[in-house]
């Protein structure tokens, strides 16, 4: 009785939640730690399902450099990288494309198929969604893309007819180019157009870290504040970045989390103290 208690004392904490966020489109990153082990996989993928069945509208957008790196070494080609860069020429290109769209992507579509969930595998490509150009700030990098326009008519059709969208970040180029786009980059331009409720970004580190200590709500001021003085480093730079361009242009909040934590969607949307950073508008 005791434990059937608790049990409706977690879902009336849930409600709130679920009421609040019923009918509303969540983008998600998936990458990092959350792909690296079967158990946080299938966490995430029950969690993705169950957004769904709670009245949610949860996009995927997922990473997969780990299994780039591992099948480039296995056709003998060296990864090359350049401030933090891919560098894509044509044969990286070619794995790049085989390994997100047709390797990880379908895995995924597969994935949430088999634990109830509608999902349908998508790339950039398919309709347009993602229109890129060269990315050129960081000298010649190949055919690495800086996203221009995201075409969001494909993914509202999928969202409106029950499926559950699986992007891989492989770009349309405008002159007819494939471009290997940053995942962070792409869920965040996917979650403006959408004019999402919440952009989740999964990562290796419990959220933004201050003097040693999770923070876990911050104001755009004081990610502003956090980026200029150069309390964040390295990876966070950018997903801070993605999350300012977010909240900036109609997104409503940017959760960045440990995708290594079972069920962390869930612990981070549903409950009331979350267990990474949350970022709002105010």
């Amino acid at each position: 009785m005791k434990n059937a208690i608790e049990r409706a004392q977690i879902l009336l904490e849930a409600f709130p939640y679920i009421k609040s966020f019923h009918g509303k489109v969540v983008v998600i990153k998936y990458g990092g730690s959350a792909m690296r082990s079967q158990e946080a996989q299938n966490a995430f993928i029950e969690d993705v399902v169950l957004l769904k069945y709670t009245g949610m509208k949860p996009i995927v957008v997922h990473g997969g450099g780990p299994e780039i790196n591992h099948m480039m070494k296995k056709l003998r080609i060296e990864p090359v990288f350049k401030n933090g860069l891919r560098v894509t020429d044509e044969k990286t290109l070619e794995v790049v494309e085989m390994v997100l769209a047709g390797k990880i992507n379908k895995n995924i579509v597969a994935a949430v198929n088999q634990k109830g969930g509608k999902a349908v595998g998508l790339s950039g490509k398919d309709d347009n969604l993602i229109l890129a150009e060269r990315e050129t700030v960081h000298g010649d990098i190949g055919y690495v893309g800086r996203i221009v326009k995201i075409n969001p008519e494909l993914l509202f059709s999928l969202l409106n007819a029950g499926y559950i969208p699986i992007v891989a970040p492989v770009a349309f180029g405008l002159n007819g180019e494939t471009f290997n786009v940053n995942a962070d980059t792409a869920a965040a331009e996917i979650a403006v157009a959408l004019n999402a409720e919440k952009l989740i970004l999964l990562t290796d580190v419990d959220g933004v870290m201050k003097d040693g200590k999770l923070i876990s709500v911050l104001t755009m001021s004081e990610v502003k504040g956090l980026l200029n003085d150069g309390t964040v480093t390295g990876g966070m730079i950018p997903k801070l970045q993605c999350a300012v361009k977010a909240i900036e242009n109609g997104v409503h909040g940017v959760h960045i989390i440990n995708g290594s934590l079972p069920h962390v969607l869930l612990l981070e949307i549903f409950s009331d103290e979350g267990v990474g950073t949350m970022i709002t508008g105010r």
